[in-house]
This record gives C-alpha cells, sequence and structure tokens, in this order.
C-alpha cells in the first residue's frame, strides 16, 4: 500500500470514529429525556413517600381541566402550602398522596365525571372519612351535612371549611382543646359562606376582642354552634339551650373577674320571671320553644355590645325599647323594676333585698313549727294510747 493510500484510509477511519463518538454523546444526552417522557407516571406502589411524583404535574399553576359547565377546575398543589400543612407535616415525608386519592392507580389517570367543580367537590370530601371517622359521625347531626342530604348542594363540607392540601392544625393533639393561634382563624373559616354573620361578629365585643386583641377568652363560631355538629336556630330547642351556651363562660366567677364583668349573671336569669319559665320549660319539654326571653332576645346574636356602649341593646338609653318588643305599653319607669342582673342587696334594692329575707326566715320558721306540731301531736298520741292500755 503506498503512502497516499495509507494517508487517505487513516482519514476515513478518524472520520468514522468521529461519526460513531457523536452518535453515541447525543444517544447519552438525548435518551434520559426521551425515557423520562416515554414513561408512564408512577403507579402508587411506587410513588415517593413526599409525592413528589405527582408533584412533578400538579405544582404547576397552569395545570387546568375544563369541565361541562364551562368552568376551569384547577389541579394545582401549592408544594410549600401542602408541606406546612398538618399533612404534609405527618411523619419524615408527609402523606402520600394516593392516601386520600385511592382512585389514582397509575397514569393516565381516570377520567373525570364531575361536571362542575362544586359536583367534583362533593365527590372527594369524603376521602376524609377515611381516617376522620368520628368527625365524619358528628357532621351527620350537624346542620351542614342535614342540609347537604336535603339537596342543598351549597352546603359546606370538610374542604370548604379546612381546605383540601392546606389543612392547619385547629386543635391540641393530646387535649382536643381549641389551640389559642388557630381561634382566630375559625370566624374566617365560617366567614366564607356567612359574610353577613360576619361582619356583625367583627364589631361585636367578642369579635372585636378575638380579631382586634387576640383574647383566647372570647367565644368563637363553634363555641356557641359547635363544630361538626354545628347547630343553629333552625334545630328545635337551640334557643333554648343559648342560655346554658351563655352560661358557659358568664357564669365563670374566675373568668368573668379578669375582665371585671359580673359572674350573677346567669344566677340572677335563671332566679327571675323570665329565667324561671325558661328552665322549667326546658326541663319539662326539652325541644319546645317559649315566648320568654332569653339571653339573645334582649342582648342581640352576633352584634354583641357592651352595655355601656352607646349602641347596645340593653344601654340605658335603648333598654326600655328593647323591653317595648314584648311589651309593647312599658312605660318610662318600667326598666327600673328589673334588677339587671344584680343580686339585691339591702344598698341597692333594699325592699327586694329584705323581702327575700322575710321569706327566707318565714318559710323555714312555718315549716319547723309544723313539724315540730305534727311531732308532738304524734307523741301525745302515742302516750295517751300507752296509758289507756294500762288502765285497761
Amino acid at each position: 500500500m503506498t503512502g497516499r493510500g495509507s494517508l487517505k484510509l487513516s482519514k476515513l477511519l478518524i472520520l468514522a470514529l468521529g461519526i460513531v463518538g457523536s452518535l453515541l454523546g447525543l444517544a447519552v444526552v438525548v435518551w434520559p429525556a426521551m425515557s423520562a417522557r416515554t414513561t408512564a407516571a408512577p403507579s402508587p406502589q411506587t410513588e415517593t413517600e413526599d409525592g413528589e411524583d405527582c408533584l412533578e404535574c400538579h405544582s404547576n399553576p397552569a395545570l387546568l381541566i375544563n369541565l361541562p359547565s364551562g368552568e376551569e377546575l384547577s389541579l394545582y398543589v401549592d408544594p410549600q402550602a401542602y408541606a406546612a400543612s398538618v399533612h404534609g407535616r405527618h411523619g419524615t415525608g408527609g402523606y402520600q398522596c394516593t392516601r386520600c386519592h385511592t382512585d389514582i392507580t397509575g397514569y393516565p389517570h381516570p377520567a373525570l365525571t364531575a361536571a362542575s367543580r362544586r359536583e367534583f367537590t362533593l365527590q372527594q370530601y369524603t376521602a376524609c372519612t377515611q381516617c376522620h371517622t368520628a368527625a365524619a359521625d358528628d357532621t351527620m347531626a350537624g346542620a351542614h351535612q342535614i342540609a347537604l342530604a336535603g339537596g342543598n348542594a351549597q352546603a359546606a363540607v370538610c374542604s370548604d371549611c379546612h381546605t383540601a392540601h392546606a389543612i392547619q392544625r385547629l386543635t391540641d393533639e393530646r387535649t382536643g382543646a381549641t389551640l389559642a393561634e388557630a381561634r382566630p382563624l375559625i370566624p374566617a373559616m365560617c366567614r366564607q359562606c356567612h359574610s353577613q354573620v360576619y361582619d356583625l361578629y367583627s364589631q361585636s365585643v367578642h369579635g372585636q376582642a378575638l380579631l382586634q386583641e387576640g383574647n383566647p377568652d372570647v367565644p368563637t363560631c363553634i363555641d356557641c354552634h359547635g363544630s361538626h355538629d354545628a347547630q343553629g336556630p333552625s334545630v328545635g330547642g337551640f334557643r333554648l339551650a343559648s342560655v346554658q351556651v351563655c352560661a358557659t363562660c358568664h357564669a365563670d366567677a374566675e373568668m368573668m373577674a379578669r375582665y371585671g364583668v359580673n359572674p350573677d349573671v346567669y344566677a340572677t336569669y335563671v332566679t327571675d320571671f323570665h329565667g324561671e319559665t325558661v328552665v322549667l320549660t326546658r326541663e319539662a319539654t326539652p325541644g319546645e320553644e317559649t315566648e320568654k326571653p332569653v339571653c339573645v332576645d334582649c342582648h342581640g346574636i352576633h352584634n354583641i355590645l357592651a352595655a355601656t356602649h352607646a349602641q347596645s341593646t340593653v344601654s340605658q338609653a335603648n333598654l326600655l325599647g328593647t323591653c317595648q318588643r314584648c311589651h309593647p305599653q312599658a312605660q318610662f319607669r318600667f326598666p327600673a323594676t328589673w334588677l339587671n342582673h344584680q343580686v339585691p342587696t339591702s344598698r341597692s334594692a333594699p325592699l327586694v333585698y329584705y323581702v327575700n329575707l322575710f321569706y327566707k326566715i318565714l318559710i323555714p320558721a312555718v315549716l319547723g313549727v309544723m313539724a315540730l306540731f305534727v311531732i308532738t301531736d304524734a307523741m301525745r298520741r302515742f302516750i295517751n294510747r300507752r296509758r289507756e292500755r294500762g288502765n285497761a
């Protein structure tokens, strides 16, 4: 072979090696991308514990589906919000997505059957019942679930209050008590549906103390209405039971002492002409109503203000008008006949105080004398019979 032929062969060999090297390099770059693109989404059996596989798609804010209703359904899950949620913080990596989404067994996912966003929510919220059985049982007796069963598709379900993927802990894991930092979140949850009620509550003596001052003692929505078994005025007996709800705080002498509030309001109410009737009705015929006023009839419901507030329904300027709701003929001096939840003393209400004192002495004295008479009469009869038998 000549030198020129050998040179040509060497050039061809170098060119061939270059082409092979280029192809190998291209394969190294392209193959992983093609493999990732053509590999199906992992099944629940291979899903990473922290849901990283699912978030490859669902962390995209633009992931949407058009529903038959014309609405757009977002399938986006905020990774940070989920990681900070009570489920995301569970264990070392949070719950797997398929723990709730049990119908997802691979990719492509099953086709959605919901025609609207609300229908989708109603299909998905039942996943909560798999773990939270006690709460689920409570909701069955609640106003929301009753409304839902009655055909109101807008009635609140789990995810309406707690959200789907950003759920926060509201109660102490050991005691079950509502966490102090969670209390302001509760009215915000209820506000999503009950916005007008929230507006009233936020301006009330309770709402201002909670939302502006962070006071942990004042009631939130669930303290009066319950949480999962929430009740409202449409439930029989709720109005009568509201007296005891108010007493939970207002009969607590230690709590009331912290704010300079009279702790005798409940005790004086149940011993006056209004309260006695309410208590007797509640005990004799539970679930029935009475026309006699309860706390909310005089003080308001969600718009309760301090008695010293100019707009309070029980302020000195407005009290007569409040009484006239039930007593339309009431005159200017009418409110003065009421003791204003105060225990009568010899100074504040001497007539009432001494009349009460008189009867506190008179009634035991009369009963005592009667008992003594009966006992002595029985003894005399017994003695006389013994004597008669002895003489016979």
